[in-house]
């Protein structure tokens, strides 16, 4: 569907909030809090963006770009062209981040641009007020902190922990003392990669199922240099697939004409667990258990230390 930017605005540096509406005034396709859209940027370029706004508000779609000047352009192309009165084209909302509709508590820790799905999520919780919720909300200065005014008012002042580190790893907030004793509440963390495994680390002794990650980084974004290429063996059909480094083994399949069930693709959600038959990874998600880690693997962040890994596909 194409969408009209009713409103384009800074919200904080190098962040933009944008505000979506059906340009025949309609209402839009439902979401839950957690959701996403992909986008077209102008360059033509596709991106996801977390879904900011309360899911009882059915008249308008926001999202937060925030400019980064070492991506592919995607977001530079978002904060630089789209003004107020484009037209955009939008998919429907998905969700792989969505809240436990069981959970009696929420603590959400938020990293960066990590806070807009995290917003959704709070604005639905203030407006239904039957369950507590804590946010940790972590950035380097006031001025990088988007949504700053409103969360530091009612309703949500008092449920809000806003810490800035300036940028150095020894003014990070500690959290472990909000993640030493699990409770009944369920953990959400949107953030930095850093941020999400010191969570991941700090959250081992929550329940797997309590714990929950949403990360914006792709798996080209998250290469290292010491990065080879690998062959993946699809065991069903026999094929071998060449993996170069900068590549995930989902792109891989897909450029071979091999497509499998996906949905963050940054390794968080958990859709595209497969099979590990052989050979030795190199894990790099967020959502496998030790155990898990020795049959499975995700195939769009993860990648082999040996030549050869073979999957069941």
């Amino acid at each position: 569907m194409n969408l009209l930017v009713a409103r384009a605005e800074t919200i904080a540096r190098d962040i933009r909030l944008l505000e979506l509406r059906d340009p025949g005034g309609g209402e839009l396709p439902e979401f839950t809090a957690g959701a996403h859209v992909a986008v077209t940027a102008p360059n033509g370029m596709r991106r996801q963006y977390s879904l900011c706004n309360d899911p009882a508000d059915r008249t308008r779609y926001e999202i937060a770009v925030k400019r980064d000047a070492a991506g592919h352009g995607g977001s530079a192309s978002m904060a630089d062209e789209v003004r107020a009165g484009h037209l955009l084209p939008i998919e429907p909302p998905r969700n792989a981040f969505a809240l436990a509709p069981a959970a009696p508590a929420f603590l959400f820790i938020a990293g960066g641009i990590g806070i807009t799905p995290i917003m959704s999520m709070v604005r639905q919780l203030a407006r239904e007020g039957s369950r507590p919720y804590r946010l940790y909300y972590c950035t380097r200065s006031p001025e990088d902190t988007a949504f700053r005014d409103e969360l530091s008012a009612e309703p949500f002042r008092a449920n809000v922990v806003i810490h800035h580190d300036g940028g150095d790893p020894a003014r990070a907030l500690d959290l472990w003392p909000v993640l030493e004793k699990p409770s009944r509440a369920h953990v959400y963390c949107c953030g930095p990669r850093p941020l999400l495994e010191a969570v991941r680390d700090m959250s081992g002794h929550w329940p797997a199922s309590a714990v929950h990650f949403e990360s914006f980084v792709d798996a080209a974004a998250a290469q290292r240099p010491e990065d080879r290429a690998f062959t993946v063996l699809l065991a069903r059909s026999g094929t071998r697939i060449e993996v170069p480094p900068g590549r995930s083994i989902l792109e891989a399949m897909r450029a071979g004409g091999h497509d499998a069930p996906s949905s963050c693709e940054s390794g968080t959600c958990g859709t595209c667990r497969t099979t590990l038959l052989s050979g030795e990874p190199d894990h790099r998600d967020l959502v496998l258990t030790e155990e898990e880690r020795a049959t499975r693997i995700m195939i769009c962040v993860s990648r082999a230390r040996s030549p050869e890994i073979a999957i069941d596909r």
